[in-house]
């Protein structure tokens, strides 16, 4: 399994961040991308992919810090990039729910780390809540703008119309415990509808823990339950998800 999606560098494994990342692979793992936030957890995803062969790093600012963004923080994103274990750039976009940066300079700050993405050629993982039709739109913006771009929409708990729209611009879709949850109508729907070839499995570790995992810490090797909840909702085998999903995560990061 591969989880396209997680926060190990969250104070929430800085007791046995040791233990869970070396118990990856006998829990089935076979590698995670490790997110960054803002430029300290970007940083710390690059050390951690560093130590841990498993690991690979994603580095950016997400719309919560969207205001911490400026031309040194850019600067030394692109120095981190240079690293060989840095995939992509994430997690960027809008977030319109909690509103923790001003929304005109989220998008400013949305456009300008899509442009570093292309300027260094590498993929962009998009988080957005609540800014539905306008993290689209930036999105369709960029890919007729830039058409080799590739975009992961992280988290997906948008319609299957969405979906289809995202799907239309070669976008890949991450579904992660949502999927599991009774009462989500939405993920259920897309994860039966996605097609399975840009479809990407994730934790959101520490969050977001599937059923029946629910309440407790969110862990990589969880991402098993996504699979089977998917599978079944598929009516396919679980390892059949498993195999598809992990190629596609390899191909979208390029690794």
């Amino acid at each position: 399994m591969i989880d396209s999606h997680a926060h190990l560098d969250s104070e929430r494994f800085d007791y046995d961040r040791d233990i869970v990342i070396s118990n990856l692979e006998e829990n089935g793992v076979e590698r995670v991308y490790n997110i960054g936030a803002d430029l300290e957890s970007s940083i710390v995803s690059v050390e951690l992919a560093s130590i841990y062969e498993n690991l690979r790093a994603v580095i950016g600012v997400h719309p919560h810090s969207a205001d911490e963004y400026n031309d040194e923080v850019e600067n030394k994103l692109i120095e981190l990039a240079k690293n060989e274990n840095v995939k992509a750039i994430g997690e960027i976009g809008l977030d319109y729910y909690y509103d923790y940066s001003p929304r005109d300079t989220q998008r400013e700050v949305f456009i300008r780390q899509i442009e570093l993405a292309h300027k260094l050629n590498l993929p962009i993982v998009v988080h957005t809540r609540d800014a539905v039709q306008e993290t689209f739109d930036i999105i369709k913006a960029a890919k007729e703008e830039h058409p080799d771009l590739k975009f992961l929409i992280h988290c997906f708990t948008q319609s299957v119309e969405m979906m289809r729209e995202y799907i239309k611009l070669g976008c890949y879709i991450a579904l992660g415990g949502t999927v599991t949850f009774k009462n989500s109508v939405h993920p259920k729907e897309v994860a039966k509808e996605v097609p399975l070839e840009m479809l990407v499995l994730e934790t959101d570790s520490p969050y977001l823990a599937p059923t029946p995992m629910r309440g407790k810490r969110n862990e990589p090797m969880f991402i098993k339950h996504t699979a089977k909840e998917i599978a079944k909702i598929r009516g396919m085998k679980v390892q059949e998800i498993i195999d598809i999903t992990a190629e596609n995560a390899k191909r979208f990061y390029n690794d």
